[in-house]
């Protein structure tokens, strides 16, 4: 039984949060014209890749919700591609969550799994995590 969410506003978002590698990205969505913002800047601001930017739009996309929802993203760690996944994976969250119609489109679209692949740690004794001496 899913149950039906309000719509969601500036004062009362949905949330949502993607994590990959050592990147976390808290993602807030309420209605509106389209616009995402990421620590305060654009998306071109922010990402300076093209595939780093067509990730974070990917989940909006395949919904149809581009112009329908404003994004606000709080991302830290890792690097720009972690980033842009972890923040692709927040949204794809708060999108299921905001509708839950649209779980079967992110679903197809792979946007819902989170990535499990982590750095392999340092062992003892060694100079790395599979170097030997």
């Amino acid at each position: 039984m899913t149950q039906a969410v309000a719509q969601p506003t500036r004062a009362n978002p949905i949330w949502g949060v993607g994590r990959r590698k050592t990147a976390i990205a808290r993602v807030r969505i309420w209605t509106g014209q389209g616009q995402i913002s990421i620590n305060g800047k654009t998306v071109e601001e922010f990402f300076t890749e093209d595939k780093d930017r067509k990730a974070v739009y990917a989940p909006l996309v395949a919904t149809d919700a581009l112009k329908t929802y404003d994004v606000g993203v709080n991302v830290k760690g890792g690097g720009h591609t972690g980033q842009a996944d972890a923040t692709k994976l927040g949204i794809a969250r708060a999108l299921a969550k905001a509708d839950p119609s649209l779980e079967a489109a992110l679903r197809d679209g792979k946007f819902l799994t989170r990535d499990p692949r982590m750095v392999e740690r340092k062992k003892y004794g060694q100079p790395g995590a599979r170097r030997k001496f």
